[in-house]
């Protein structure tokens, strides 16, 4: 359990306006906050758009998720959240902090038909294999797999897109890949000018410090991530843009979100 070093998770916590970090991720996050001050808009956003996903995997008729880089508990849950529609919902939360294990183990396992999993999305396979995903999970029934957060801190040599293939292959036809990540460009139907390039450079510096680096990358670096998974309506957008439930904003506020979104089943 590294505490000498920010960590993502606990960055996230704070962005959110969570109790559960230490003094080096307060500081680690308010100097990203110093370059780009819609940091925390950013991670509500893309909060909102978890919610909506879940929501609309449920719908859908999954009753079981996968939830990987969940990150340090945060009110409604993803259990919480799937559960108002449909009671019963198994879910297996994901994360390789020993410290969100801990919080885990207070707040989210202890009701029927939910998992915590002390793991790394570097490592699907040893997930798929845990016996607390094979207690849980039936593969041969939709999996709703989320990879909300969690892609842009695994570097470019370490495959994410082989990732998502390896976890997908397990998934039976109908299953749902909810997936957002983090970019450096500017929104299209905004000025090209307006990002800061050297703005977007010091975030990156702050994450190298961290336990996890930041790899930011550009809509159509994403799209091709969901592999296997044919992107729903209305593909991947600004996760605002994601089949929003209420006012959206501006150009230039959706502009200032660093999250694309996007929902894909398996055919």
């Amino acid at each position: 359990m590294d505490t000498s070093r920010p960590h993502p998770a606990r960055m996230y916590d704070y962005y959110l306006d969570g109790r559960d970090n230490y003094e080096v991720d307060r500081e680690a996050a308010e100097r990203v906050i110093q370059v780009h001050p819609e940091a925390r808009v950013s991670a509500r956003a893309n909060r909102a758009f978890l919610h909506r996903a879940v929501r609309d995997v449920v719908r859908g008729g999954i009753r079981q998720i996968i939830d990987i880089g969940t990150g340090i508990p945060t009110s409604p849950n993803t259990h919480e959240v799937a559960r108002q529609a449909a009671p019963g919902t198994r879910v297996v939360y994901v994360d390789n902090d020993p410290i969100v294990a801990t919080h885990a183990g207070a707040r989210l396992t202890n009701t029927d038909h939910t998992g915590f999993v002390l793991g790394d999305v570097r490592e699907p396979k040893a997930i798929l294999e845990h016996p607390t995903v094979r207690e849980l999970i039936n593969f041969d029934q939709p999996v709703a797999l989320l990879l909300v957060a969690v892609l842009h801190f695994v570097r470019d040599d370490e495959d994410p897109a082989g990732i998502v293939a390896t976890l997908a292959e397990a998934l039976p036809v109908g299953s749902r890949l909810v997936l957002s990540h983090a970019t450096g460009e500017p929104y299209e139907a905004y000025e090209a000018g307006r990002t800061d390039e050297e703005a977007r450079d010091s975030v990156v510096d702050v994450y190298k410090k961290s336990t996890a680096t930041l790899n930011l990358r550009t809509k159509a670096e994403i799209e091709p991530l969901f592999g296997p998974f044919t992107l729903l309506d209305p593909g991947v957008v600004r996760v605002p843009l994601w089949r929003p439930d209420g006012p959206v904003g501006t150009p230039e506020e959706i502009n200032n979100i660093v999250f694309y979104g996007g929902v894909g089943t398996k055919g």
